[in-house]
């Protein structure tokens, strides 16, 4: 039988479908001019004639802005809608991608094609839905062709520490910041149930219970490392690509930072590279 976990996560994240439809900014894309964030833009260059496979890519809005850049892509998630709700925009405006539906754990013997890859690209809140990062870590080492290179952009673990929904208000920092929410060392799913979507104030989702974790920094580095990759860089950054707390402000550059001052890093991105 499949595992709580992903039978809850995958629930929810097939809810969201309709919902990021509507939300999501899908106009640049469907002008011919997708965007990443700026975080992505500065450390990607150029993709173009690179062959990419985005992971955990949801309803692939960032894989159609890849291949608008030039590469050739396959998205993969392990939601069924959501994988149609790629396929129907990759249609509507005429970009060619691949979509795959698959468990991430399961990619290699769904999709095959190891050492086939010049990028893995996944980013923006996707490791925290996955218990076993070292397993993650292996999948992506599988598709790496030598010389090929993982970028990974996602909210720092640090930050992830700290919630709006704080567990005890007694721990509150300053009127309107996040309190502790969850230890950062602990390896024990966060089990929520949250009918809100982080793009839409005013959806109410059914499928409500999740179950989360928190990989520390050094972790995540680790099993890529475990895994035969050899960290490029490791960039910590004051903005992250959605309002992970009430007290950010979002910026002209679409990023969200704290009012006042940078009090803790928000978000982080590395690169990591398959020998040879």
């Amino acid at each position: 039988m499949t595992e709580a976990w992903r039978e809850a996560n995958r629930a929810n994240w097939d809810e969201r479908v309709a919902v990021h439809l509507r939300s999501y900014d899908l106009a640049p894309l469907r002008a011919g001019r997708g965007r990443l964030t700026p975080i992505e833009t500065a450390e990607l260059g150029d993709v173009a004639g690179k062959r990419i496979l985005h992971l955990q890519c949801h309803i692939g809005s960032d894989t159609l802005a890849l291949a608008q850049m030039g590469a050739e892509v396959t998205g993969l998630d392990f939601s069924a809608p959501a994988i149609q709700a790629a396929r129907d925009l990759a249609a509507e405006i005429g970009v060619a991608a691949r979509f795959v539906v698959s468990d991430l754990y399961a990619a290699p013997e769904v999709l095959g094609e190891p050492a086939s890859f010049d990028l893995v690209y996944t980013t923006w809140g996707t490791i925290c839905w996955l218990p076993d990062i070292a397993g993650w870590a292996r999948v992506i080492a599988h598709f790496l062709r030598p010389g090929g290179a993982l970028y990974f952009a996602d909210g720092h673990p640090a930050a992830l520490v700290f919630d709006d929904d704080a567990v005890d208000d007694a721990v509150r920092g300053p009127p309107g910041f996040p309190g502790w929410f969850t230890p950062y060392f602990d390896t024990a799913p966060l089990i929520q149930d949250d009918t809100r979507d982080y793009s839409d104030d005013a959806a109410r989702l059914s499928a409500m219970r999740t179950y989360q974790y928190i990989h520390p920094l050094g972790a995540i580095v680790s099993a890529l490392i475990d895994a035969g990759l050899r960290l490029e860089f490791l960039h910590e950054h004051p903005a992250v690509a959605w309002r992970m707390f009430t007290a950010l402000e979002r910026g002209t550059d679409r990023l969200y930072r704290w009012k006042d001052k940078p009090w803790l890093p928000l978000a982080f991105s590395l690169m990591a590279r398959q020998p040879g």
